[in-house]
């Protein structure tokens, strides 16, 4: 009867090996109806190390067994204490991290804005148009100036022919049409 179960597992793979030894194993009972048979058998030495060893083996197989379950459980519990960790790193991040469910994208510019006074940015190129025409760079602040309408001089002057405004070298804006000097 060395662990075998009476009832043969049809879906084990070797389930006609189990079935032969759940019979051979219903023709020895164990517990009281087991010690009654043996009280029948002769009283021999050789019957008594059968029985003897038919009974180390079935200790053997319950010790095994225990030591088997031992480590699954041991295992199991492992698992678990693992897997519950990990649940709290996440839920730890979670807490530290959250995660914004009506995030809403930051609207972005028009590409033109207009000023009351006439003047207006272009937000794409970053560049403010006064009024008067004048333009400006708003990274940079300074003046912008159209170069296919400019004509450079030698000594630094240039001339905007958009504009007919002469630039001189020491910063003097003259009007070319009327040739007075230009104040800001």
């Amino acid at each position: 009867m060395a662990g075998i179960s009476p009832i043969a597992s049809s879906t084990a793979p070797n389930w006609l090996k189990e079935a032969q030894e759940s019979i051979a194993a219903t023709e020895n009972p164990g517990g009281l109806m087991g010690m009654l048979q043996d009280s029948r058998a002769t009283a021999s030495i050789k019957n008594f190390l059968i029985k003897s060893q038919s009974t180390a083996n079935a200790m053997q197989l319950i010790n095994s067994s225990t030591a088997q379950s031992m480590a699954t459980l041991t295992l199991q519990r492992s698992d678990a204490a693992q897997q519950k960790l990990q649940q709290e790193k996440v839920a730890m991040l979670m807490k530290m991290n959250p995660q914004h469910s009506n995030f809403n994208p930051a609207k972005e510019l028009d590409s033109f804005i207009y000023f009351q006074d006439g003047s207006s940015i272009d937000t794409v190129s970053n560049i403010l148009t006064m009024s008067n025409g004048t333009q400006i760079d708003t990274v940079t602040g300074l003046q912008v100036i159209d170069t296919s309408q400019m004509i450079s001089m030698a000594n630094g002057a240039y001339l905007d022919t958009k504009n007919s405004i002469l630039h001189m070298a020491d910063g003097t804006q003259i009007d070319t049409v009327t040739g007075l000097k230009v104040t800001a």
